[in-house]
């Protein structure tokens, strides 16, 4: 793999190099300068709430491994309220998450917790398989966590 690459960049030095495009396995995605982070690989997530007394999510997420997504958490404020699942959190990359205009960039994450109303944006990339939860700790109702599937 490395000679090839290091060939097409002497071909292309020298002006007749084949495109890189060209040279990825069939059914690849060409995602550009950006690689996974590109704008088309990109998808924006339904919010996850915390609020006393309400579902944090509607239904399951459904995620793609290898899709970069968007999720907003919005808190009301109405509790002191913390989504927990260390599995999750390991089943992914995390970019970023942005809290009041200051981007943090982990290299893990077991929890986050909000003591008033606000909202934190997380980006990730999704990679493990399987099915994980981000729960209200010490809770017990299926309707105080969220699920998310990836494929």
């Amino acid at each position: 793999m490395k000679r090839r690459i290091a060939a097409a960049a002497l071909a292309a030095v020298a002006g007749s190099a084949p495109a890189l495009a060209q040279d990825l396995p069939e059914g690849a995605h060409d995602y550009g300068f950006a690689g996974l982070m590109a704008r088309n690989n990109r998808a924006d997530l339904t919010p996850l709430t915390l609020a006393s007394g309400k579902p944090v999510a509607e239904k399951p997420y459904e995620l793609k491994s290898g899709v970069y997504y968007r999720l907003p958490i919005e808190a009301d404020g109405s509790a002191e309220l913390a989504l927990s699942g260390g599995d999750f959190f390991r089943a992914i990359w995390i970019n970023e998450i942005v809290v009041n205009d200051i981007e943090i960039r982990p290299m893990g994450v077991h929890s986050i917790e909000f003591d008033s109303a606000g909202t934190a944006n997380m980006s990730f990339i999704a990679i493990v398989p399987g099915t994980y939860r981000l729960s209200i700790p010490g809770s017990h109702g299926d309707s105080q966590s969220a699920t998310f599937v990836i494929k």
